[in-house]
């Protein structure tokens, strides 16, 4: 399948990008059952209704909740969009993600969010905050504010639906942080979520950036140790309830070949 990455600009032809795309490849009924696996037993996708993003070559852009009219109304898609950023100007940024699908989640019509990693310096690097240039507009900054508040409020949540503590930052672990805020404020809003933390293994070719995944066990660990400061890593594996929807945390992995 390599021949189909020639449609992706040349550093994205390899590590979880050019993965992500091809793990979206095929017939309809060929990726639902992919994704199905990647999340059962808590989800399902239905080839003949659901839709996801990146869906193949040419299609393979990434998507953003709050733009990509598919997975959210118009209501929601405002919603989340105006209680992450306190202004929109053609630089404030909310989430990419590197796999969206629609799915049915508990009998209900839900979401999967996918973050994906290739080598370990990938989750590594992603140990650092966000930061704000003190030159920054004074827009950007009231969005750094923003953030951190909604940062703050997803982890307080957590930690009254869970029962454990939780510490999500703006100031550290920024991805992970707010890949769960994101998460929590669309079961919040009564869409159930399935987020995944999805290691592609053996990706052997991506040496000169970092070590390659050997195992699902390796992953997991990486993940565990990545995410302790942030929640106790019984969290993953274990479906939260957000006044009565379902927020489910998953480590996954899966090899995907390029060759």
């Amino acid at each position: 399948m390599a021949h189909l990455l020639g449609g992706l600009p040349l550093k994205e032809r390899r590590g979880s990008r050019a993965r992500c795309v091809l793990f979206t490849e095929g017939t309809r009924a060929e990726v639902a059952a992919r994704l199905t696996a990647l999340v059962a037993p808590h989800a399902i996708v239905h080839s003949e209704r659901h839709i996801w993003m990146p869906n193949g070559l040419p299609d393979a852009m990434e998507g953003k909740l709050g733009e990509a009219k598919s997975f959210l109304s118009d209501g929601q898609r405002q919603e989340v969009t105006s209680w992450w950023l306190a202004v929109r100007h053609p630089t404030a940024n909310t989430p990419n993600w590197d796999i969206i699908s629609q799915a049915v989640i508990g009998g209900r019509e839900g979401v999967i969010l996918v973050e994906a990693k290739a080598h370990d310096r990938e989750l590594i690097q992603a140990a650092s905050g966000k930061s704000v240039d003190e030159n920054a507009s004074e827009s950007s900054h009231s969005n750094h504010v923003q953030i951190g508040s909604c940062i703050q409020e997803a982890s307080k949540a957590l930690s009254l639906a869970s029962g454990l503590p939780w510490n999500l930052s703006l100031d550290a672990h920024y991805q992970m942080s707010n890949r769960f805020a994101w998460a929590w404020k669309l079961a919040k809003m009564g869409i159930p979520v399935v987020l995944i933390y999805l290691g592609f293994l053996q990706a052997d070719e991506m040496a000169d950036r970092g070590a390659a995944l050997p195992t699902h066990a390796h992953w997991r660990e990486l993940v565990a140790a990545h995410s302790q400061s942030l929640f106790p890593s019984s969290v993953w594996g274990v479906p939260l309830n957000i006044n009565g929807t379902a927020l489910i945390p998953l480590v996954r992995s899966t090899t995907q070949i390029l060759t």
